[in-house]
Order: structure tokens, then sequence, then C-alpha cells
């Protein structure tokens, strides 16, 4: 006799590809309950610029800036949800487009060293003399299947890998072929879509569009009063978000306005880009794509747009997979 295992609905898609939208029109149609998958929203005070949504979302303002929230917490924190939504009756439904934490979530996290602040302050004190590509190539020589993932400027994974290889003596790599944690699906029925906008300009207008939105809402403003935090620095995580780094930078000195704002979209565009190529070696994915009206467009076995619109909107489309 088989078992019937409840089901997750994981909700995938670059930023400004209308996640939080379609994750809305779900919960109220089938009485799910949102869990966000993002790195930004679990901070307070991150507001605008991360575009933190009205509607009640889990693991939403659940950490100060000044703290750090890994994917192993995340990974603990959802899987605890997962259980308690279960238990109410309703589905749940994870939505963001922080990769490595569903990575963590749906496939497992090894064991690994806790985080170590004194140590990963001193990597980043040696970053800031020697930069980052050149950590990227110690990395290199000590875990080269991890560097080999790795943009030589992405300091906070090149960090959290050398922080982890200097207090333990054993690459990142290895801690992950190790024994992992138990994947989402041994206990769930995983249904997991990704929504996008078939066109990449159209994801670019978005994205500019959404930043043009924010900085009318009082971005700056927001940056503002987090600069003015006297506990908070480049260095962590939340200022290190996609948007706040740059106008951190601006509000210290290093850009005028107008060149944080070019920085930001563009950062915010390779912040898309990357997303993007984790999901398309996503295995059992099911896509929709959008026009720019925001209706699912049909995709023919070549890629190209096929007989035109398929549904009146996203949700009809999502449906279909459920």
């Amino acid at each position: 006799m088989s078992i019937v295992r409840p089901p997750v609905i994981c909700l995938m898609g670059p930023t400004a590809s209308g996640k939080t939208d379609l994750a809305i029109a779900l919960a109220e149609h089938l009485d799910c309950e949102l869990v966000s998958v993002d790195s930004a929203l679990v901070y307070r005070g991150l507001d605008i610029g991360s575009a933190k949504p009205d509607y009640p979302h889990h693991l939403v303002d659940i950490r100060d800036p000044e703290q750090s929230y890994s994917a192993a917490e995340f990974a603990h924190d959802a899987t605890q949800l997962c259980q308690e939504i279960t238990a109410r009756g309703k589905t749940p439904l994870l939505v963001g487009g922080t990769m490595l934490y569903f990575r963590a979530l749906l496939e497992g996290l090894a064991d690994m060293p806790p985080a170590d602040p004194a140590l990963r302050e001193a990597i980043e004190s040696e970053a800031a003399q020697r930069g980052w590509p050149a950590l990227h190539e110690e990395l290199t020589r000590v875990d080269p299947e991890t560097a080999a993932r790795l943009h030589p400027n992405h300091s906070q994974r090149l960090c959290r890998a050398l922080e982890v290889y200097r207090a333990s003596g054993i690459p990142l790599s290895q801690w992950h072929a190790r024994q992992q944690s138990v994947p989402l699906a041994t206990h769930y029925t995983v249904h997991q879509l990704a929504i996008c906008p078939r066109d990449r300009a159209e994801l670019h207008r978005r994205i500019a569009l959404r930043f043009e939105q924010m900085l009318a809402a009082g971005f700056e403003q927001e940056m503002q009063q987090l600069y003015a935090r006297p506990g908070l620095h480049p260095g962590l995580p939340a200022v290190r978000a996609v948007g706040y780094r740059q106008f951190w930078a601006y509000l210290s000195g290093e850009y005028s306005r107008e060149d944080a704002i070019e920085k930001a979209i563009a950062a915010t565009r390779q912040l898309a880009k990357r997303q993007l190529t984790w999901l398309r070696k996503w295995p059992d994915l099911h896509w929709i794509y959008t026009d720019s009206a925001g209706n699912a467009v049909d995709i023919d076995e070549s890629g190209s747009v096929g007989s035109g619109i398929v549904c009146k909107s996203p949700l009809q489309k999502a449906l279909q997979y459920l």
C-alpha cells in the first residue's frame, strides 16, 4: 500500500518575475500558507528595497540586520513550518528567489562547522587588503571543486568556503559529499513551479521599473536610517543585499546617487541572470512563461512562442501542474 504524502508547492523565479502575485493567487485559491524563500526578507527594516509583501508570509522579519541567517537555518525553519502548516490542514507554498535556500530544503545539507564570526572577520580583513580574487586563488588550491562554482568576487560564498576549510581542514566540497539532512520530498509530494517573462528585455524593464517605484516609495530614506545605525557595516549579509549594497556605497561617498541607481539596477539584472542559471539546471520544474501583459504564453518544443495565450492568468497555468 503506497504512502500518500501531503503536498508542498515551491514557486521559484528570477527577481521581478511576478512570483509574489502568483503565490498570493494560489494561496487564496488553494488555501495555502506562504513561506518566504528570500534572504533579504528575513531582515527587519529592509522593507522597501527588498519589496517586502503586505500579504502574510512566514520567515519574514525574523532577524535583526546585524545578525546572519544561513541556508541550514532556513532549511530547519522551513521544514518545521511545513509540518505545522500541514497539521493545520493547509498546503505550504514556498515562494522566493534565493536558490541556495531552495536547494538546502529540497536536497538537504551536510552537517558543517558552525559560523565563526572571528574567523569570518579575519577573512574579510584579508580580502580588504588582498582582494577577493586573491582569496579565490587560495580556495582553488585547497578546494578546486568549490572554487570552480564561484565567481572570484562572490564575497559571501567565498568567505564561507574559506571559513569552513580553515576551521576544519576539510574542503567545503567534501562536507557536501557527506551524509546530508533529509530532503523535503522524503515526506511530501513536492510540486515545483517557476515563473518568468518569456522576453529577457521585459524582465529588465520590470527590474528598472520596480527600482524606480522603490525610490518613489522612500528607499533612500530607508537606507539613511540603516546607515545611521552604529552596528551595521558593509560586511553584513543584510547590507550586502542587492540595492542596499550600492546605496550604502553612495551614502559612504563612493558613488554618486546616479551611479548608485545605475549600479543597483545592473546588480539586480545580474542577480536575475544567476537565478535563471540555477533554474535552467533545476530538475522536475514546470515553467510558466508570461508576456508583457502578464498573461501565460504557450512555448513549443523549440522554445518559441507557440499558439499564443493559453491562459488568462498564470494562476490558471499553474493549476494545470498541481
